[in-house]
């Protein structure tokens, strides 16, 4: 009987803690809003970078499908917080695609290529092939690159048999994508 109130109990208090997360995520994914009404007022993305964009679409979008059932099971809010935020960066991505300087070059340092993950690595050999070009060709690289990372994530996920070595994977994965799009606003500073 106490195993049954304290189990009822955890599973409560899970759903209004997951709830809570989603209020503040939902809060983190509105949170550029003024930065693109400025963007759409001035018909230009000035001197913003769009990377923080790309690493959160790549976060959103592993963590979603953490959140599947396929790869974890009853994470509900995971998934549909998650969907929400990889709607909202891929929104981001194409107004900052749309309102960027067509004829305006950019050329990255090396220096700038900067994350060793899996997901880092894929998208700075978009920076490696395309080091001055334009910043619309550039960004539909990089949200090609995300497409084609996770992918291969849910590709690579779906062989593994056993379920808890698959949640493993894509956990750790997650974990990375975290780190990586709470760490791309600071790799603008050293630009």
């Amino acid at each position: 009987m106490i195993l049954t109130i304290t189990y009822q109990a955890l599973t409560v208090l899970k759903d209004a803690v997951g709830i809570a997360g989603n209020i503040f995520a939902f809060g983190l994914f509105v949170s550029p809003v003024p930065t693109f009404r400025r963007i759409i007022r001035n018909h230009s993305t000035e001197e913003f970078s769009g990377l923080p964009y790309v690493y959160a679409l790549l976060n959103c979008l592993i963590t979603m499908w953490y959140g599947t059932p396929l790869v974890s099971a009853d994470n509900i809010l995971v998934t549909t917080v998650n969907s929400i935020g990889a709607a909202f960066q891929l929104v981001y991505i194409i107004l900052f695609i749309t309102y960027t300087e067509k004829d305006k070059k950019v050329s990255y340092p090396f220096s700038h290529m900067h994350l060793v993950y899996c997901s880092g690595s894929a998208i700075c050999s978009v920076n490696q092939f395309f080091p001055l070009c334009s910043r619309q060709v550039r960004m539909l690289g990089l949200l090609l690159a995300v497409i084609g990372i996770f992918s291969i994530i849910v590709a690579v996920s779906l062989q593994i048999v056993n379920p808890f070595s698959r949640q493993m994977f894509v956990g750790l994965l997650s974990c990375a994508a975290l780190i990586s799009m709470f760490a791309s606003p600071l790799f603008i500073i050293v630009r």
